[in-house]
């Protein structure tokens, strides 16, 4: 009786986990059209966060009656914080004594009414390998412990894009990983809608060799690496970090008491009935739509339209890349076919090769001579897919893709690599292919959407950080805002009350705060406009405001094209800038591009001051200063002319005789914007057109 109602208690949370899987394997059927578009490798990734957590029901359930028991990050290879009172901590019988021994010293704690025990270690400096001896009824031992220091990393997907992902970029940084001293602990993901948890998925500490370094946050590398090469301590990070998630799923519910509507959101989803309700609903419009048959003609046609004995009849001509809606293709939501006949020398076949083929919106597979080499089921990675030796052949060769979107534009993502490589040999996609519709959906048939768990408020807290501020941490790096973009103004506020709440979980003072200020994204303007994006960059400029933070600015580091963009590296070493002048003391370094500081008028001109200048202003591209922008009292901005004048830079517009406000790339991709210091570094976005403009 008692272990069926703990394991209970312990499988509840996992009730919506289970319809949210159920759902999104539905969704990927839809935008598929059905299970043909949906690989064995996806339906099984579809099922892993379940399968996890099941097993974290299960293991909870089953070591309750245990004795001492270790949290997940306490474990073989882990890195502990040098020069603190490091927690270590677990689980117990009530009253059952626990020693510790390392390094020569022996602790010991008694486990609390609760089951729990915590103990905290002398501080020491830097080294290892260690051994941990625990003892309580049972022994444990835990081996390869190093002591450095810890980052706790976390965000959306920028910050959880693995080094894999960008293994063209960085194949080198790859084979050449031998860091044996930095190391990650990843965490699944996993959701709590009611209230914070104790226990993590299972999961391990790897270290930076070729074979792991693959699945290590490319960001978070880059940084610890650069911080290794610098001090030559070991490096922990801890990454949480879930894609496409807003900022609210990160923070408590304590956090969160200043926001009424989002408070009420949360007693909401505490009702786990609620929950599951929305949820059913949707599992049953799934199961409706799965009942319906196939309409995709491409499939359903007597010879399916990838199969190379098929004739084509209809097809018309269309450039890739591209989106079929600027090809003489209107509004059209569905399923779009393409196919080419490319003729490949006897010298590229025979052996393993690649196709690149961008990034297509939404989702595509792909078929050569007949036979699937790869698919995607949603926009956002490159498609880069291996083709197994034997399947390109002398001569003509037949490449079908077959592409689904679900809303706005469809197609191939201009700017981005499409070609086939073997042997050192490439063959250029890009061109005139054919293309046929073969299905058209229907507005209003795309079903009932359930409950996206990981973007509900407190969820990714609960889950995924509450059970962490119990490990003492060096700092921590955030990558996060896409998906707040929507609302810029509430995450002016948000932002810095998630700063406070953590600090205040962790219970370690002001401990460093880093973070990522938003790239260049989208399509470039090329007069003055309103910006979300920009405003979202002016949170972080004004989170600036909290002690013991710090900003990496990236304006120059995205692409239009594309919300992950492939320059990671650049992005983990000004993070790690920005650690060396705030968390390792180096007061001297310049660690941030200029930002803006004050604004004077002077007749028609607006003269500006900037902190961070370094050894002086410059123009990075000796182009004469772009992207300033200057209005009256009308706030009309036009462009304007700008030069630096020593540290400060002089503004004007013959168009505005009487200035009053300045802004400076302000836009969602601000292209062209060259204002830097001369140690690299480019200054933020500003604007002084409000009160609270500077941070």
């Amino acid at each position: 009786m008692y272990f069926h109602i703990l394991f209970t208690l312990n499988f509840l949370p996992a009730a919506s986990c289970i319809a949210q899987t159920s759902l999104n394997f539905y969704q990927m059927k839809r935008s598929n059209g059905g299970t043909a578009g949906v690989s064995r490798r996806t339906r099984i990734a579809l099922f892993k966060p379940f399968v996890i957590l099941l097993c974290c029901c299960l293991c909870t359930a089953f070591a309750s009656e245990a004795a001492v028991r270790l949290p997940q990050l306490v474990s073989d290879g882990m890195v502990l914080q040098r020069n603190a009172k490091a927690n270590v901590w677990g689980w117990a019988d009530p009253g059952e004594k626990v020693t510790i021994k390392f390094k020569g010293k022996t602790y010991r704690a008694t486990t609390g009414a609760d089951g729990k025990w915590n103990i905290k270690l002398t501080p020491m400096p830097a080294g290892g390998p260690y051994t941990m001896d625990i003892r309580g009824s049972n022994h444990l031992t835990v081996k390869d412990i190093l002591l450095g220091d810890v980052w706790f990393c976390s965000g959306q997907s920028n910050m959880v894009h693995q080094m894999k992902l960008h293994n063209v970029r960085y194949a080198e940084d790859i084979a050449k990983a031998n860091y044996p001293q930095i190391r990650q602990f990843w965490i699944p993901t996993t959701t709590n809608l009611q209230g914070p948890a104790e226990h993590l998925p299972p999961s391990s500490w790897k270290s930076a060799n070729p074979e792991d370094v693959n699945d290590f946050s490319a960001v978070a590398f880059f940084f610890a690496r650069k911080l290794y090469e610098q001090y030559h301590i070991p490096i922990g990070l801890i990454n949480a970090s879930v894609g496409g998630t807003p900022i609210e799923a990160w923070m408590s519910e304590e956090s969160l008491k200043a926001f009424p509507a989002i408070t009420a959101t949360i007693d909401k989803n505490k009702d786990t009935s609620y929950v599951n309700s929305i949820n059913r609903r949707a599992m049953a419009a799934a199961a409706a739509q799965r009942a319906k048959p196939e309409q995709d003609k491409g499939l359903t046609e007597a010879v399916k339209w990838y199969d190379p004995a098929y004739v084509p009849k209809g097809w018309q001509n269309i450039n890739i890349p591209g989106y079929w809606e600027d090809q003489g293709v209107r509004d059209l939501d569905g399923v779009v076919w393409y196919r080419r006949e490319i003729e490949v020398p006897e010298s590229m076949t025979g052996v393993p090769a690649k196709v690149f083929l961008g990034r297509i919106v939404d989702a595509d597979v792909l078929y050569i001579n007949g036979k699937q080499v790869g698919n995607t089921t949603y926009q956002y990675p490159q498609r880069r897919y291996s083709i197994p030796a034997g399947v390109l052949k002398p001569g003509k060769n037949l490449l079908v893709v077959r592409v689904s979107n679900n809303g706005g534009k469809g197609g191939f993502v201009p700017d981005k690599p499409y070609f086939i490589q073997a042997n050192g040999q490439e063959i250029d996609l890009k061109g005139t292919w054919q293309y046929k519709v073969g299905e058209v959906y229907r507005p209003g048939t795309g079903g009932f959407n359930g409950m996206n768990l990981q973007n509900q408020p407190t969820a990714l807290y609960n889950a995924m950080v509450a059970p962490v501020t119990n490990y003492t941490i060096k700092g921590i790096v955030w990558y996060q805002g896409e998906s707040n973009a929507g609302n810029p103004e509430e995450y002016k506020k948000l932002f810095p009350a998630m700063i406070r709440d953590w600090r205040e979980k962790w219970q370690e003072g002001n401990i460093p705060f880093l973070y990522v200020q938003l790239p260049n994204f989208m399509d470039v303007t090329y007069l003055p406009a309103e910006s979300n994006w920009a405003l979202m960059r002016e949170a972080a400029l004004q989170t600036l405001s909290v002690p013991n933070t710090a900003m990496a600015v990236t304006i120059d580091l995205g692409e239009w094209n594309d919300i992950h963009p492939d320059d990671k590296k650049d992005v983990g070493e000004r993070l790690a800038l920005a650690a060396q002048k705030l968390a390792y003391g180096e007061k001297n370094l310049v660690s941030s591009g200029p930002l803006f500081q004050s604004a004077k008028v002077e007749g028609n001109k607006i003269i500006l001051s900037f902190t961070n200048t370094g050894s002086g202003l410059v123009s990075i591209d000796g182009e004469p200063l772009s992207r300033f922008a200057i209005a009256g009292a009308d706030k009309k901005f036009v462009w304007a002319e700008a030069k630096i004048e020593g540290n400060k830079v002089v503004v004007w517009s013959d168009e505005v005789p009487n200035p009053k406000y300045v802004r400076y790339a302000w836009a969602d991709n601000p292209f062209g914007a060259n204002l830097y210091n001369k140690e690299g570094l480019p200054a933020s976005p500003f604007r002084t057109d409000v009160a609270d403009a500077k941070p």
